[in-house]
């Protein structure tokens, strides 16, 4: 019987999405259910992406969309947040910065995630915005691996478009789990 491969992604758990430019209510209470997640995946199995701009973001097409300077690299609110980078630490997780909402997968970024793996589950923020674009790309390059989405831990500033984003989802095949209705 072949064993069973299950990562875990956390999606932008920083300072800037908890507390920060775009903080809002709700973010904070994720941190521990996120970081008993990564515990519960343990070592070699938890990756996490940073959201990462330059001082330069204003005058990029997100910038110019989202005017709110955010996770410039190096700057306080890039950093990753509370318990959650505790337990990442903790598992020696792997880092991946993306300028953008979703992760450019890379030669390199493919090196690093294991082959084919059962599932890919993800947490972090913002549903609507880079959870959502990230669940798309995993399932476009890890087409046979089960997807999955923790509605526990994930949410947005706008509680219709995270319930929107879940249902887009799980329309895509996605596995939504511990969703609460």
């Amino acid at each position: 019987m072949k064993s069973m491969k299950k990562i875990l992604i956390v999606i932008d758990y920083q300072k800037d999405f908890v507390n920060g430019a775009l903080g809002f209510d709700g973010a904070e209470s994720l941190d521990d259910k996120i970081a008993q997640k990564v515990r519960d995946f343990g070592k070699g199995n938890v990756f996490y992406t940073l959201d990462t701009h330059d001082e330069n973001y204003l005058q990029t097409c997100e910038g110019k969309h989202l005017p709110i300077v955010h996770c410039v690299k190096g700057a306080g609110g890039w950093a990753l947040f509370g318990q959650t980078a505790a337990a990442l630490q903790d598992v020696d997780a792997i880092g991946f910065e993306k300028t953008g909402f979703g992760l450019q997968i890379t030669p390199e970024i493919l090196k690093v995630l294991p082959e084919n793996p059962d599932s890919i589950e993800l947490v972090g923020l913002v549903s609507n915005i880079c959870v959502l674009s990230n669940a798309v790309i995993f399932k476009t390059w890890f087409s046979e691996s089960e997807i999955i989405v923790d509605a526990s831990c994930t949410d947005s500033f706008d509680k219709s478009l995270h319930t929107q984003a879940l249902n887009v989802l799980e329309g895509l095949q996605v596995k939504v789990i511990n969703r609460e209705e």
